[in-house]
């Protein structure tokens, strides 16, 4: 395990510019849904993560030819002679990842078959995929359940279908808008997630030649067409990695430019952050001009000095604050005067990573209680799902194992903001999401090593 680790020197304040590129969340779902066309399709600003060489990995199984293009962070798909792969093949990829689940829809329509390994994923609760295969089912996809995965056909066809999700799953309402757009008929999505990930994937699949109709209320209506072009995107900016910055500048009391981030789809952090007592100011990019080569807007997060404050929030489902952004967050909450309060309702196992801070010398207590406004689906279950943040508290080098990716990030920034040096194994999962985390760290001033 020494080859995943990193040594790390806290206690320096981050302090520099860095760029975010296309977010986790919809790249991989774009590369899926170049699977739906038959012409090529081209994506821009694609980060080098191990979620999206998983993806690549399993379109180049089926047959997708994917190369790179000419600019940096393009890759261009030509679906042009999608074949079926063998279940060993695929089961190379169970456990890496989420997005198998999300092939069903496109093969089912290119191939009338499809295979779905064991799903993988970070350690933050169940989330199970009973949403995702109720939904194939109404569809008319036939599911078949084996020990190494699922097979999935469909004798007639697909066909639109009216569906309530539960929960508004981002999961499940990508696998409803990749199934629905080639379904005969149309589908009537309720309940679903409106996240700009969402929004962005819809735009993608509209592009393709989809017809996608974004109602109030979270109703989206899916009119089935026959036959779907490719596309040529550039994604919106991952909000996730840009807020993991903006924490990481706060915690450590720096300041971090973060090029790329995009307000719009911020507003609900940057109006925490700035109620924690963080400073941020939003640039514009501003085009070449002659004798100026124009320069690439942003955000720039900084600490003003003086004491941060506490706050409380719960984290929901957009426009609310983001699960993934509580995380990093937090280690800022315990440098904050006061009792900061988190109610998780999105993941119900998402607060374990605090046991870390608090061997750090952060003072975190967990609750199966809502201590929030509302009453969440977790409120009456066996779940520590509130977090209490007493500070400010001082931090102290220790040695971490990472549990997941967002926890890592987390444990990540605990550890430059802490005094002396720590090891944080596990590194590697922070790869899956955050491209180049160790350069950017470089830049940013920050002190660490791998041994």
């Amino acid at each position: 395990m020494t080859d995943d680790v990193l040594v790390v020197h806290g206690g320096t304040p981050l302090s520099g510019q860095i760029r975010v590129r296309g977010a986790k969340n919809l790249v991989s779902k774009a590369m899926v849904a170049a699977l739906l066309g038959d012409e090529p399709s081209r994506l821009f600003d694609v980060p080098r993560i191990r979620d999206v060489e998983v993806v690549r990995g399993l379109l180049e199984l089926h047959g997708v030819k994917v190369t790179d293009g000419a600019e940096d962070g393009e890759l261009v798909f030509d679906p042009a002679n999608v074949e079926s792969a063998s279940t060993d093949e695929i089961n190379v990829h169970a456990g890496s990842s989420r997005i198998p689940i999300l092939f069903c829809g496109p093969l089912l329509h290119r191939l009338g078959h499809a295979f779905i390994p064991d799903l993988g994923g970070c350690h933050i609760g169940p989330r199970p995929i009973d949403f995702h295969i109720q939904a194939l089912r109404q569809f008319g996809a036939v599911v078949d359940k084996a020990p190494e995965g699922m097979h999935l056909t469909a004798p007639t066809g697909l066909h639109g279908t009216k569906f309530e999700l539960p929960y508004p799953s981002v999961g499940a309402t990508e696998q409803v808008l990749l199934t629905a757009v080639l379904a005969e008929g149309v589908t009537e999505l309720r309940n679903a997630a409106v996240e700009p990930e969402i929004i962005d994937l819809i735009c993608v699949l509209q592009k393709m030649g989809a017809i996608i109709k974004v109602h109030t209320d979270r109703v989206i209506e899916i009119q089935g067409v026959p036959r779907l072009g490719g596309y040529t995107h550039r994604p919106i900016p991952d909000r996730i990695e840009a807020a993991s910055w903006a924490a990481a500048a706060l915690a450590t009391g720096g300041r971090v430019e973060v090029l790329g981030a995009e307000q719009a789809d911020m507003m609900t952090f940057l109006n925490v952050f700035r109620s924690v007592g963080g400073a941020y100011e939003v640039t514009d990019t501003r085009p070449p001009r002659q004798g100026s080569p124009g320069q690439e807007g942003g955000i720039r997060f900084w600490h003003p000095g003086g004491e941060l404050r506490a706050v409380a929030l719960e984290t929901d489902v957009h426009p609310g604050f983001m699960t993934d952004w509580q995380q990093p967050l937090v280690v800022a909450l315990t440098q904050a005067r006061g009792l900061s309060i988190v109610h998780e309702t999105v993941y119900e196992q998402r607060l374990g990573y605090t046991e870390a801070l608090n061997k750090m010398g952060a003072t975190i207590q967990v609750y199966r209680d809502c201590l929030g406004g509302t009453p969440c689906r977790f409120g009456r279950r066996n779940f520590k799902h509130s977090a209490v943040i007493a500070g400010p508290s001082k931090l102290h080098a220790a040695d971490l194992v990472i549990p997941d990716l967002r926890a890592g990030f987390s444990h990540l920034i605990a550890a430059l903001a802490a005094e002396g040096t720590s090891r944080v194994y596990g590194v590697d999962l922070i790869n899956r999401g955050y491209e180049d985390f160790e350069a950017k760290l470089a830049a940013l001033g920050a002190h660490v090593e791998r041994p």
